[in-house]
Parts: C-alpha cells; structure tokens; sequence
C-alpha cells in the first residue's frame, strides 16, 4: 500500500478492528472524505450602524477611516440624507462595496418596490429586515403574523432578484406560549426565501449557542453580525477577541454551510474607529 494511498473512515475502521493499521500505516493514510482548509478570511464586513453618529457628522471622513481598518463591506442601514448615485461614488473611491442593507418592515407588502429599486442602485443583494416593534412580538399570534409578513417580503424580493433575511436579536429566544419567537419564526417561513443573518452577539445574550443554530439550519444563515460577549451572566458587549465567543468555530462553520458575509458591529462604542480596528484585527488573525 503506497504512501498516497486514500482510505474513508470505514475502511480505516475496519483496518484497526483486524490490527492491520497499528503501525505505519496511519500516519500515511488521507481520509478521501476529509473536508478541505477553508482559506483564510480575506474579506470584512462592517454594519454602518456601528458609525452612526460619525457618519451624521462627517460621512467622508468616517468612510476613509473605516477603510483603513481593512473593511471591505459595508452593510447599510441609512443612507444619511445623500443619493444612491453620491453614494456609489464615495464607495468606489475607497474600494468598498456595500451587499447588504437593513430596512424596517414597511407598512404594507405593496411598499417593499422602492426599496428593493434603491437596493439594486446601491448594489445590494441582501436585503434584511433588522428589528420589529411590539406589534409583532410578546404573543404567538403576533409572532405569527411577523412570519406571514417576512414571506410575503421574501417572495417579492425574490421576484425582484434579491435574497432576504431576517436579523435577530435576544428578544426572539425569550419563552412565549411554550416556545419562541425564533422558533416560530424558523419554523412558519419558507427556509428557502426567508433566510437569517444571525446576529451572533444577541444570540448568546438570549441564552441560546449560536452554533447548534448554525448547524440546525445549514445554508439558511448568508450573514453573521460578528460582536464579542463577555462572561455570563452579564454578557456585557465587546469588541471581537476580547470576550467569550468561539468567532473561529463559529464563522468556519458557517462558512461551509452557505454563510457569505460577516458584519463587525459594536452597538454603543465608547471610541467606533477603535472599536473597529480591534474586532478587524482580530478577525484577520482566524
């Protein structure tokens, strides 16, 4: 048997049960079912919510800042007063682009069209629904209808050549009528059109492993919001490497079941730029 020689598990199994491969063999042997390396992370996202109070002060001159943090992503969630075009031409000149994009539910299914017009401008192809109010949280029913509104919304978007998903936040684990939000979300919406952007952070804030997620809802999460959660039972937030959470399992993981993107958010830093620049280095070290 020649050193290159590619064995599955079960052959490998069968071979130790007879005492065969007890030696050198072993060290020889490449699984024929292994998964390969994946490459390291060479791209990374940045959720514009993260900057908001810098932007409304100075958009050029925060844009140039993030972009030299080693951001290449932006995810939108306002557009600041400026245009698609002006827009469109700020990005290109920082060598960014922007593939996603928050947007509140609207007041009817029949006023997603504009908004999924200017998604297209701006180069979108995620459009994700970031938060709800009261109304469509807190009861079964009302969870019910967030559901029957997040297909409807998905199906449009669809129509229109775009993905769509739903980000959440630690609101949706909380119990309600013996099950969740969540839940009743994953479960009462088409996997196929509505997909999750799993906000990492909040997740584990609600109690729940981000990972068990991931692995119960394969190629449903295209993006992750990427913030770090100090230890229970606070869960304080913080930038990426300098709390608990396991980023290198989770975003390998999630990038072999279909996950495209990975958002560096920080809802409330004390300084964003540095924030920024810390999460980024510690991503470009997994």
């Amino acid at each position: 048997m020649s050193d290159t020689t590619r064995l599955t598990r079960r052959d490998v199994l069968r071979l130790l049960a007879a005492g065969v491969a007890g030696g050198s063999l072993l060290p020889h042997i490449a699984y024929a079912d292994a998964t390969p390396s994946l490459p390291r992370i060479d791209r990374m996202g940045l959720q514009q919510y993260t900057v908001r109070r810098a932007l409304a002060k100075d958009i050029e001159g925060t844009i140039a800042a993030i972009a030299k943090t080693g951001i290449t992503e932006l995810e939108f969630f306002d557009m600041f007063g400026k245009d698609v075009a002006w827009w469109s031409t700020l990005l290109r000149k920082f060598n960014l682009t922007a593939p996603s994009t928050h947007e509140g539910l609207p007041k009817t299914d029949e006023e997603w069209g504009p908004i999924f017009d200017r998604a297209h401008g701006m180069g979108h192809t995620l459009v994700v629904v970031p938060s709800v109010g009261n109304e469509y949280r807190g009861s079964k029913a009302n969870w019910m209808k967030l559901a029957d509104r997040l297909d409807k919304g998905a199906a449009k978007a669809r129509a229109a050549g775009l993905q769509f998903a739903y980000h959440n936040h630690d609101y949706e684990f909380a119990p309600v009528e013996g099950t969740t939000g969540y839940e009743i979300l994953t479960t009462n919406t088409d996997a196929i059109a509505v997909k999750l952007e799993m906000d990492i952070y909040w997740t584990v804030k609600g109690g729940q492993d981000p990972l068990a997620l991931m692995k119960r809802w394969p190629n449903r999460i295209v993006a992750v919001h990427v913030k770090d959660a100090g230890p229970a039972p606070e869960r304080k937030m913080m930038d990426v490497g300098a709390g608990t959470i396991d980023f290198k399992t989770l975003l390998a993981t999630g990038r072999k079941q279909g996950l495209q993107h990975w958002f560096i958010e920080h809802d409330t830093p004390a300084d964003p730029i540095a924030s920024i620049t810390a999460s980024a280095a510690a991503l470009k070290k997994l």
